[in-house]
């Protein structure tokens, strides 16, 4: 495969690179694509430094390309679509721009891969990291009984706001131990020693973009009229995304029945021994391919309900893996 990674030199484009490589994923050539800011820098992969070249409008650097992975912004994403899929070549998209339209696919390969052979611009779109998260967990519980609707509350880390954002989190530890004023630049107040009930900015119903986003891409996702409500919280935790969750389903679910789903689920680690305090972590699961699941309890509120906790490396599962795992899926089956 000829391979394009746009923002190779972001948070998830050098996540991309760590798991084309891991995976070993098949590549005949690489061309690495930024912005004036980086371009001209380089990248190694499999021990070969590549140069990272201006993306440009108007070129053919395109042309010969097989899948462009595009991980720059949803601003981007929009500008470029056309010049990158003009020739061919699949555009594996991880901003917003293009996750709700009706012809573009919205895909995590555990719930509906199939739905990437069919993408009549010839762009397919990654979810939304804690999105991604929940449908790997939610579906292993919708193959025993259809989910009526889940609330979650997410405890999301720096790193969903980039590796500027971690850096700043990592600073305002260090200025507060100094005794110096924290600077606060990437978020709307301090996050350290805080946790901040907003990410992304209001809509007009009182929920977030971020919110929002895991109503309407669960319902795309997984072709269900599921009801959604989500509070999306950023913490103080350095990467990898949490989530506390409860679930209503068409029939009651044994504690033991879910447990066993989780297990053999496809993408999903059981972590859950409250004897021994066993339980995922984001601290110990950074780098980490899976979503660890634990806390599975009954909802006390709810006889249908159940209420569980997960936790995902959002960079690599909730990013840059989803995007190779598709990559994988569309070559098996011939693109």
């Amino acid at each position: 495969m000829n391979i394009a990674i746009v923002g190779a030199s972001g948070a998830v484009g050098q996540e991309l690179l760590r798991v084309l490589s891991q995976r070993k994923f098949p590549i005949d050539a690489l061309r690495l694509f930024g912005s004036s800011r980086s371009a001209g820098s380089t990248c190694s992969f499999a021990g070969i430094d590549y140069t990272v070249r201006l993306l440009q409008h108007g070129t053919e650097d395109f042309r010969d390309i097989d899948i462009a992975f595009v991980s720059a912004g949803g601003g981007v994403s929009r500008d470029f679509a056309d010049d990158i899929t003009r020739y061919g070549a699949v555009m594996i998209d991880n901003s917003s721009a293009f996750r709700m339209a009706d012809d573009v696919p919205l895909v995590v390969p555990e719930v509906n891969a199939e739905d990437a052979l069919s993408r009549p611009r010839g762009i397919i779109a990654n979810p939304n990291c804690t999105t991604i998260m929940m449908v790997v967990a939610l579906q292993a519980i919708e193959r025993l009984s259809h989910i009526r609707r889940v609330h979650i509350a997410s405890y999301q880390s720096a790193s969903g706001a980039g590796a500027m954002a971690m850096q700043e989190l990592q600073e305002q530890y260090a200025q507060i131990v100094r005794g110096e004023e924290p600077t606060v630049e990437k978020f709307p107040y301090q996050l350290a020693y805080n946790v901040i009930p907003q990410i992304d900015v209001f809509t007009d119903n009182g929920y977030t973009k971020e919110e929002m986003k895991m109503y309407n891409e669960t319902r795309k996702i997984m072709h269900s009229d599921i009801a959604v409500s989500a509070m999306c919280v950023r913490v103080p935790s350095l990467r990898a995304h949490s989530e506390a969750i409860w679930v209503e389903t068409e029939r009651p679910l044994a504690v033991d029945e879910v447990r066993r789903a989780i297990a053999g689920g496809d993408g999903l680690t059981l972590c859950d021994d409250p004897a021994k305090q066993q339980y995922p972590m984001p601290l110990f699961l950074s780098g980490c391919d899976d979503v660890y699941v634990g806390r599975i309890r009954k909802d006390l509120a709810n006889p249908c309900g159940l209420t569980f906790w997960l936790v995902s490396d959002q960079i690599r599962k909730g990013a840059a893996l989803n995007a190779v795992q598709i990559a994988e899926y569309i070559i098996s089956k011939g693109l």
